[in-house]
């Protein structure tokens, strides 16, 4: 049995005693707590054994980390790596992968079948399960949990959410035998404190030893940000001073804006932050590693990391963070300005940590972090094994009060809250393999769907309100003992009162003009409405002094009678959310012809194995040949345009596209038209691009022409060509063994995929 060559803390114990016992565990712990160190001991488990184990994490960037890591610990024969675009080693015992990856492996897809890959596979770990919150992926967790084979022990590794419990309840439904293992404990404690731009020279401790916000701390004065007092402040540097000073560095400087990244870099640059070892370690460090990567040597950003800060975020190359990645880890640069994916997980910890505000932009407008954005970054305070304390410094500004600050840090984890969603692929996959109501018991298996009840609280609230108003209105009493029924037929009748009074008036009139004084009709109507008033005098009604508020009571109860209706309505639509989307994609998809009978048809199976933001839109392309007669560079171009969201700008390159991709692009268009028509009807929403701002880049890098002169063609940065350009290669990737697709476009993928894949884009 493997030893750790230190003490494990409570909640590993606990964990490891739970592996060894063959239960699957939920593990919820800080950032920072030692939660891989179960997964290790599983690991070794798996060696001794025999057996083999997956390690699934959210991002290929620390898939390649963990890779690396594990390489070095157990030997590199012994691990295996699996991306959307790398496969190194898929039959070690122990194999690296996206969270992605697993998931498709468990459906009989490209992958091969489920038996074949999960040969020998013993344990399953889910690092970063609270990805599940994501609302673009998070589906891919919770699909990863339900299809997984009943053999498998789960280590699922979260940080601390609110209804973990709740979480590991829901796998014990379907996955038995989950203990649930939680600690808030962090080993390194952490500190809070609070920089108010008229104390430059000073941070102040956020909270008092009761908790209460500290009395020194005041808000920020209000000022125009063309006025010489903000012209003159620097606070980020201000800030980064302070802590140097203190003996506080490393620090990570989380902003939420790239250009501020880089802004606050360049005001810091003059700052002398390292010695004069420590320089010519770094500068030996970049030599070393330029050797690799060329490219590199005239980066702007060079300059910056000799005097120990840099930037980090997704705008830059991804060996050019990989190079800040290695110097932060080595204690040479002491400062970062990162964006906030530097806190999902990659293995940056820092003394410090200072988080630029509370709030952030997003497609809705300016929002407050959520507790769990927040505990993610300040997580990154504080090093194992090399600090007592860790340091979460927040910044003043005029746009949040130090309340809210105090707020934010004393509040407790977010809840995980479902995004599964079923798609086109998820629908065909199932329907290859199972009925249309075991289809519906897999779907009703969703943490979702288990979670529903917290999820309808509120609008179950509302009924039920509505539900007593209504009992309560009804149930107020008549003084003459009528009924609402009774009162609604007095109604009606004085209002038929009123039309035949008004037409005997009338017709006693046009008898008068004619001389008629005894006309037939006039006296049936002056009989009948004399019946009516009789009938009428029987009620009460009118005499009495309720009538009013009686009548008043009659709106209302119709009013709540209406919502609730519409309530219970929309109760039952949100308890069936999931089967019903799970219906329309499948109706779509018998409307286009890729499902018959309620069996996938090879059309089917096609999109199955594709994966894209929509299976079903690609699929229709490739399947009608629109791709088929393009060139290398001209597919490239085309894919590009299909994988390029629709981005916040006007400004396109002043290169043009080949005639051939424009005329793709224009069929393209055509199938974008019929399958919207289709989603429109279902109320499905799954997008659809076709945007060419990359397309004449890709025709030229494809065609060789050099980085410098593609990255300088438009205002993008390079790490967002990058980004692109290898979503381009995944669905060239697929293109290559997707079945029912000519042998020509397989090879043209494949030619173009050779042409993209050549630095800095082939980086990882």
């Amino acid at each position: 049995m493997y030893k750790f060559n230190f003490e494990l803390d409570d909640f590993q114990k606990e964990a490891v005693e739970c592996i060894n016992n063959s239960k699957s565990v939920v593990v919820c712990a800080p950032t920072g707590a030692g939660k891989t160190c179960i997964a290790e001991h599983a690991i070794h488990r798996a060696l001794e054994e025999n057996a083999r184990l997956f390690y699934t994490t959210p991002l290929k960037a620390l898939s390649n980390q963990k890779f690396y890591d594990f390489g070095k610990k157990y030997g590199e024969g012994n691990v295996g790596l699996l991306t959307g675009d790398t496969s190194i080693n898929r039959e070690a015992p122990i194999v690296v992968m996206t969270t992605e990856v697993y998931r498709n492996m468990l459906y009989n897809t490209n992958f091969g079948n489920v038996k074949d890959n999960l040969k020998d596979v013993k344990y399953v770990v889910l690092d970063e399960v609270h990805y599940m919150n994501d609302e673009q992926r998070g589906t891919v967790w919770e699909e990863s949990i339900i299809y997984s084979p009943a053999n498998v022990q789960i280590i699922a590794l979260s940080a601390t959410v609110a209804n973990s419990q709740q979480l590991c309840d829901w796998i014990n439904t379907v996955h038995a035998g989950t203990e649930h293992i939680y600690t808030d404990f962090r080993p390194v404690p952490l500190r809070h404190y609070y920089f108010d731009s008229s104390k430059p020279t000073e941070i102040l401790p956020l909270l008092t030893p009761e908790g209460r916000l500290n009395k020194r701390i005041k808000p920020e004065k209000k000022m125009s940000f063309h006025s010489r007092q903000a012209k003159k402040q620097n606070t980020v540097k201000d800030v980064i001073k302070v802590l140097h000073g203190k003996q506080m560095l490393p620090a990570i400087f989380f902003t939420f804006s790239r250009k501020k990244c880089d802004e606050n870099m360049e005001k810091c640059s003059d700052i002398n932050l390292i010695t004069n070892e420590e320089a010519k370690q770094i500068r030996e460090e970049i030599q070393e590693f330029l050797k690799e990567h060329t490219y590199l040597e005239n980066n702007k950003n060079l300059e910056y990391l000799y005097n120990g800060v840099a930037s980090h975020h997704a705008g830059l190359l991804p060996a050019w963070k990989l190079l800040v990645e290695r110097l932060f880890q080595k204690g040479l640069i002491k400062v970062v300005f990162a964006t906030e994916t530097l806190a999902a997980g990659i293995n940056m910890p820092a003394r410090t940590t200072v988080i630029s505000a509370i709030s952030k932009r997003t497609d809705s407008g300016h929002r407050l972090l959520t507790a769990n954005e927040f505990l993610q970054m300040s997580g990154r305070a504080g090093r194992r094994g090399m600090d007592k304390v860790g340091y979460v410094v927040v910044m003043g500004t005029q746009f949040q009060s130090p309340d809210e600050v105090a707020d934010l840090v004393r509040s407790s984890s977010n809840p995980l809250e479902s995004q599964f969603s079923p798609g086109y692929s998820m629908v065909l996959n199932l329907l290859q393999n199972l009925e249309l109501d075991q289809a519906k018991e897999l779907i009703l298996k969703s943490f979702g769907y288990f979670s529903s009840n917290d999820r309808l609280k509120p609008i179950i609230m509302q009924q039920s309100n509505c539900e007593q108003t209504l009992a309560k209105l009804k149930n107020e009493k008549c003084p003459h003992g009528l009924t609402n029924e009774d009162f609604i037929e007095f109604n009606k009748l004085k209002d038929k009162f009123i039309v035949f009074r008004k037409l005997t008036r009338t017709l006693q009139k046009q008898a008068k003009q004619r001389g008629d004084k005894n006309a037939p009709e006039v006296t049936e109507y002056l009989n009948k409405t004399r019946e009516m008033r009789e009938q009428l005098e029987k009620y009460q009604c009118e005499i009495c002094r309720g009538y009013k508020k009686h009548m008043k009571n009659l709106e209302i109860i119709n009013r709540y009678e209406k919502r609730l209706k519409e309530i219970t309505k929309n109760v039952d639509k949100q308890k069936d959310i999931y089967w019903n989307k799970f219906l329309a994609h499948k109706d779509i998809l018998e409307k286009m012809g890729y499902i018959q009978n309620g069996v996938p048809t090879d059309a089917g199976v096609t999109c199955s194995m594709v994966r894209a933001e929509n299976e079903l839109f690609i699929s229709e392309i490739v399947l009608k040949g629109i791709l088929d007669e393009l060139q290398p560079y001209e597919l490239a171009s085309v894919v590009c345009a299909l994988v390029t969201e629709d981005l916040r700008t006007d400004v396109y390159p002043n290169q043009p596209i080949s005639r051939n991709t424009r005329k793709a692009l224009n069929r393209i268009k055509e199938v974008r038209k019929k399958i919207a028509i289709l989603q429109r009807d279902y109320d499905i929403n799954t997008e659809m691009y076709i945007n060419s701002y990359y397309c004449p880049l890709m025709e030229q890098w494809v065609q060789e022409t050099p980085w410098e002169d593609i990255a300088k063609q438009v205002d993008s940065s390079e790490g967002d060509i990058v980004r692109i350009f290898k979503r381009v290669v995944d669905v060239l990737r697929q293109l290559t063994i997707l079945p029912n697709l000519s042998e020509e476009l397989k090879d043209n993928a494949k030619i173009a995929i050779k042409a993209i894949l050549k630095e800095p884009v082939d980086v990882d």
